[in-house]
């Protein structure tokens, strides 16, 4: 009979995780099932990484209550039952006017919690909640089509790094878990999302430019070419989110959102991290992201490259809610 629930430490806390046998991933392609308990001590395993990833950023749960077996949940709201020491921000959403407590991680406990609600993904926002308007993250998310390879998203890596190198911007590279690959650079909160995303599709356009027909930056899906990379720019917009580093993606392969170096990305593969393999890979290289807060960018360049291209007549797409 499974176990009814069993007592976490974590720091000065201790976490209680009901039904810990829960499979959440079957076995699957000769690896083994994964339990409720199995995707704590991941989290346990990468704990500094994946606070950092979250640290005070507001932050959408992807949970699954049966595990992968079940229904998949996206939750805003922090889940009821919520232990006094677990922090919040409350955050507005205009088209529902009305607001939202979101989780807000402060220590690796509140991680571990919000697992034993049955949280299997974390999307934070590219913003804190010193300041939520104010994004301090600008996100590159390259996100091929159905029937790009992952050998053009290593190529187009290689391009946007490139120009990256051009601006003077550090860029902490990790696979999104799927089949793309996502840049983080720190910028100062100077900035609200609408210059963010400006800023961000001006670079995605110049990438375009470079990369040889591999790249779109095209608003609508029915005009992108399924074999094309599209640099998705939307991901700076309000509110959207995209999982965390180090987060667990809800897919058979158990994968994870992993930070890599970028002379790794020509020799790595999205299923080489695991919540099997990474807890390793982890204790070896540590947080690669771990000094991402002491490389910020100020986007003024960015946004002249807008200015640029919007005097030459390129168009603004709108934002994702106004599509």
């Amino acid at each position: 009979m499974p176990s009814p629930f069993t007592e976490v430490e974590v720091d000065d806390r201790v976490v209680k995780v009901t039904n810990p046998d829960r499979v959440y991933f079957p076995a699957h392609a000769g690896r083994p099932e994964a339990t409720k308990l199995d995707l704590v001590h991941y989290y346990l395993a990468v704990g500094d990484g994946i606070v950092n990833a979250l640290f005070e950023r507001p932050c959408m749960l992807h949970r699954f209550p049966k595990g992968l077996a079940g229904d998949k949940v996206h939750q805003k709201r922090l889940p009821a039952g919520a232990p006094d020491w677990v922090e919040t921000v409350q955050l507005f959403f205009p088209r529902w006017k009305r607001t939202a407590d979101e989780l807000c991680v402060t220590e690796l406990a509140s991680v571990v919690w919000a697992v034993q609600m049955s949280t299997v993904e974390f999307h934070p926002w590219n913003s804190r909640r010193a300041d939520t308007e104010k994004p301090d993250e600008w996100r590159i998310d390259l996100d091929p089509g159905p029937e790009c390879d992952w050998a053009t998203v290593q190529r187009v890596a290689h391009v946007a790094h490139e120009v990256l190198d051009e601006l003077g911007a550090v860029g902490f590279p990790k696979t999104s878990g799927g089949s793309g690959l996502h840049v983080y650079v720190r910028i100062p909160p100077d900035h609200g999302f609408a210059d963010v995303r400006r800023g961000a599709l001006a670079f995605a356009r110049e990438v375009e430019r470079r990369a040889g027909g591999e790249v779109t930056t095209a608003w609508w899906r029915k005009d992108r070419d399924p074999a094309q990379l599209f640099v998705d720019y939307n991901q700076n917009a309000r509110d959207h989110t995209i999982a965390a580093a180090y987060s667990v993606r809800g897919v058979p392969e158990a994968r994870v959102s992993a930070p890599v170096r970028w002379d790794e990305i020509d020799d790595c593969s999205p299923n080489d991290f695991t919540i099997f393999t990474m807890p390793e890979r982890y204790g070896e290289v540590g947080d690669l992201h771990a000094d991402i807060d002491d490389h910020p960018f100020d986007i003024a360049p960015l946004l002249e490259w807008a200015a640029r291209d919007e005097a030459e007549g390129a168009a603004t797409p709108p934002e994702p809610d106004e599509a």
